[in-house]
């Protein structure tokens, strides 16, 4: 029986993975400053990888299925650094080219201050515009509520948006230090990549027809697929 490990992208929580058809041993985890977790001094692709590693009941033989940030932080643990032992690594929807356009951006959300919201409905639509998820999740649903916090008659979203300062991935030197066997997959309609630029740089790419970004969500059977 395989243990697992999934780890949810930026801006989403643990909740994607609701849909997850597997019967083996997955362990899933909020990111450090997404839903429940707590959040870090400082966000780091190491530091965000860290945290996920003390976290972990299984620490040894693990297939690691991440999106996006998530994806990151499967190849970050499989570098050995971590006292982590991953066999596998299925790094979905990684973003992997990125303009200084995309890190200005980022870098300028990762300095906004939290913004409050007088309604759940608001902070809730903010949520799913954040995590990609917009519908593809019911807005009343209670996995949106695990992305909100309420203070009084105010919400906001759990995220730490400081979690936005990570940066851009140095995905030819984590592809090159993981010391398990790597998989990129990307949903074909995904705007964040491509399948050349996927394939400039490992040559194990899996394509799923017919999904965006957020594949893990929309077809969750399609994608349990890639970990087998």
């Amino acid at each position: 029986m395989t243990s697992g490990l999934l780890l949810h992208g930026l801006g989403a929580t643990v909740r994607v993975w609701d849909g997850w058809p597997s019967s083996d041993q997955w362990f899933a985890p909020d990111l450090p400053g997404h839903g429940s977790a707590a959040p870090l001094p400082e966000y780091s692709f190491g530091s965000m990888a860290a945290a996920v590693a003390e976290s972990l009941p299984v620490r040894r033989g693990l297939t690691v299925l991440g999106h996006s940030l998530g994806g990151v932080l499967a190849l970050e643990l499989a570098s050995g650094r971590y006292d982590v032992q991953v066999d596998r690594v299925i790094a979905l929807g990684v973003k992997v080219v990125w303009s200084e356009e995309d890190l200005a951006r980022a870098a300028a959300l990762a300095t906004k201050p939290v913004a409050w919201f007088e309604t759940r409905d608001e902070a809730a639509a903010r949520y799913l515009k954040v995590s990609g998820l917009q519908g593809l999740v019911d807005p009343a649903s209670d996995a949106v509520d695990h992305g909100l916090v309420r203070e009084g008659e105010t919400w906001r979203l759990a995220l730490d948006p400081r979690a936005f300062g990570v940066g851009a991935p140095e995905m030819a030197r984590l592809i090159a230090d993981s010391q398990a066997d790597v998989v990129l997959a990307r949903g074909e309609l995904d705007p964040m990549n491509t399948d050349a630029e996927l394939a400039a740089l490992h040559d194990r790419v899996v394509t799923l027809p017919g999904l965006g970004h957020n594949a893990h969500v929309e077809d969750p059977a399609a994608v349990a697929a890639t970990t087998r």
